[in-house]
């Protein structure tokens, strides 16, 4: 079964920009699993919030929660490096990536209830509370207890294809056998304290080795979906992920690869 819905993840993605899109968007997509009942949801109500739902929350019967990274493509994230706005790439590949991910959860709600399983599901974005900022279901956090990642000193999760990219989540009464998490850090700074290159990349002055202002973080995501409004709504803003060593890659694990030659 984990084989079987990664490949739908994989292929409806792949459809989905070849159907939809005139540029590509993303690279290929990264799929991760665990159990409902994995203790690590109980710790999100201290790590994210209180109000944090668990798995049996969206879906009683629930057995696995399937989380998912749908990485940009390398050109949409160089896009982003330069000035203090997000470039307009960058803005259109996060109105795409929200309605991919939310036709995807559907592709795979159907394909999961053909074989007889329920399935839950969550919206991509804009299900946070907002004045607190908060989402009472992380897909970020979600994702890490499925073994997609580890987070950076940026608070954004870092796969092994990077932390530029968009990730969505759901829960199903299908059995699958989970993934394990990462033992080691991704984030460089987090490793061995040789790189903040996102806190000083941070437009807003929202990001700092020790503190997060997610106020201003939203602040600047709110100016850029002013600008970008002719293309939907584009709250973002994504210069703290981009030109690092993590935007693409794990920099922690590939920098520990042998070298040849």
């Amino acid at each position: 079964m984990k084989q079987k819905i990664t490949e739908e993840i994989i292929s409806f993605t792949d459809r989905f920009q070849n159907e939809h899109c005139r540029e590509r968007f993303w690279r290929t997509p990264l799929a991760g699993f665990s159990s409902a009942n994995d203790p690590m949801f109980a710790q999100l109500k201290t790590a994210v919030s209180s109000t944090h739902a668990m798995p049996e929350d969206l879906l009683p019967e629930a057995k696995t929660v399937v989380a998912f990274f749908i990485p940009f493509e390398k050109s949409i994230i160089r896009s982003n490096i330069k000035g203090p706005d997000a470039s307009q790439k960058w803005a259109a590949a996060y109105i795409q990536t929200n309605t991919l991910i939310s036709e995807l959860g559907r592709h795979l709600s159907a394909f999961l209830e053909s074989s007889g399983h329920n399935t839950a599901l969550t919206p991509p974005t804009h299900n946070f509370d907002p004045e607190r900022l908060i989402s009472d279901w992380s897909h970020r956090h979600v994702a890490f207890v499925a073994g997609l990642g580890s987070f950076g000193l940026n608070n954004m999760l870092i796969t092994e294809s990077g932390c530029c990219g968009r990730i969505g989540s759901l829960v199903t009464s299908a059995f699958v056998e989970p993934d394990s998490r990462p033992t080691g850090e991704a984030c460089l700074y987090r490793h061995d304290s040789s790189c903040r290159q996102c806190v000083e990349r941070c437009i807003n002055e929202a990001l700092f080795e020790d503190n997060f202002y997610r106020h201003k973080c939203y602040e600047a995501c709110l100016k850029n979906e002013k600008i970008f409004q002719h293309l939907g709504k584009a709250d973002v803003c994504g210069k703290c992920l981009v030109g690092l060593p993590c935007s693409f890659i794990n920099p922690v694990k590939q920098s520990a690869k042998p070298q040849v030659g």
